[in-house]
């Protein structure tokens, strides 16, 4: 592969990885949406943030795991109280990091 191959990838693949971002915002910029789909698309974003946290956190190897022994589990359970209780991301990420480093070095 020649060094002109490999600008050419880079730059094909910079616009295709920038084109989905940048087309909505300049498309619907100038548009105002209707109040009702404005509270629907403020769902979405912590849809899918809850849907990788489940998936991270009960399939962890890839299938489904309830037992006892998944760690992810009882380091969600602290990260989740804290991060309720403080509504804080610093303190829910340093309890989830504290968590799972005691857990990895002392239990399960």
């Amino acid at each position: 592969m020649s060094g002109t191959d490999i600008w050419v990838m880079i730059v094909g693949v910079s616009i295709v990885s920038m084109l989905p971002r940048v087309l909505p915002v300049a498309l619907f910029t100038r548009y105002e949406f209707p109040e009702p789909l404005k509270r629907w698309l403020s769902f979405i974003a912590p849809a899918v943030l809850g849907s990788l946290t489940a998936v991270s956190v009960l399939a962890p190897e890839g299938f489904i795991d309830l037992s006892i022994h998944n760690r992810y589990i009882w380091a969600f359970l602290p990260t989740l109280l804290v991060a309720i209780k403080t509504r804080s991301l610093f303190y829910s990420l340093l309890v989830g990091i504290v968590t799972m480093a005691l857990l990895y070095n002392y239990f399960l």
